[in-house]
């Protein structure tokens, strides 16, 4: 099952990063089914160059495998959940290569609003910012690591979606597989957010701390813990899929956006 001899882009996974993913993907079949013709590897290569470069899928340059067959994979991993488990798998390892303790115990919130670039599920107008599309949702530890996303209408108010973002994170704690973020017990977030600083305490046990831009302040400032998670959104903007939503359903701009934090964190752990 070797891949077709080709020269290597700068996005392409290099034997280190690839021993640390392989680990989590299925062995062939062996006895039915057709066998597959490209490797795992080769189609996330094909993957992490759509997103880094912003190709359209039927743009993939003709050296990758077909466009159709790594599309197919993707959904497939979309679906499953893979993006989701490898992005934190990550951060548990570069937190770790970091001297800190796996699992985070404060974290930072904050939305981007972004345009979309055609039709889709819940698109709105976000009025503050003048955008129409949907808003990303993120929560970062103090490293800027990305912890979760969520991707919804812009029209939703931060405080609304923050609510739903915190309580996904809140509901995978409830499992034991997701006990990972057992350790969470402070969240940093701007003014947007100080209308659910009772429901987090409540119903999450968390302490929402808002954190404001000094009254006297004038042009820009640095604002304490905040700037951490605005940063992790300059690192994001990197990936030009992400320069705005292309993606037609919600799941697949999250999706997306744990791409980018997967390769970008593959790179700091090979550095």
């Amino acid at each position: 099952m070797e891949t077709q001899p080709r020269r290597a882009y700068p996005t392409d996974l290099n034997d280190h990063q690839w021993s640390r993913l392989a680990p989590l993907f299925p062995l062939p079949r062996s006895t039915r089914g057709r066998p597959r013709t490209w490797a795992y590897r080769e189609i996330l290569n094909a993957i992490f160059y759509l997103v880094r470069s912003g190709e359209a899928w039927r743009l993939l340059p003709h050296d990758f495998p077909p466009w159709q067959t790594v599309y197919g994979y993707y959904w497939r991993w979309r679906n499953s959940g893979l993006w989701d488990m490898l992005n934190t798998m990550l951060l548990k390892a570069v937190r770790q290569q970091e001297g800190r303790e796996p699992q985070p115990s404060a974290a930072i919130i904050d939305s981007q609003s972004v345009k979309t670039a055609e039709g889709g599920e819940e698109r709105g107008v976000d009025v503050h910012k003048q955008v129409n599309g949907r808003k990303r949702h993120i929560v970062v530890d103090v490293l800027g690591l990305l912890v979760l996303v969520v991707v919804h209408s812009a029209g939703v108010p931060d405080s609304t979606g923050g609510k739903v973002l915190l309580e996904k994170l809140f509901g995978r704690i409830k499992r034991s597989v997701y006990n990972r973020w057992c350790r969470l017990k402070l969240i940093c977030a701007d003014g947007g957010y100080e209308a659910i600083v009772g429901w987090v305490k409540q119903h999450c046990g968390w302490r929402l701390e808002i954190t404001r831009r000094p009254a006297d302040a004038k042009g820009f400032v640095v604002i304490p813990r905040r700037w951490v998670v605005e940063r992790t959104f300059g690192w994001l903007g990197r990936y030009r899929r992400l320069s705005k939503d292309f993606e037609h359903q919600v799941h697949s701009s999250e999706a997306m956006v744990y791409l980018a934090s997967i390769h970008r964190m593959l790179r700091l752990l090979d550095g």
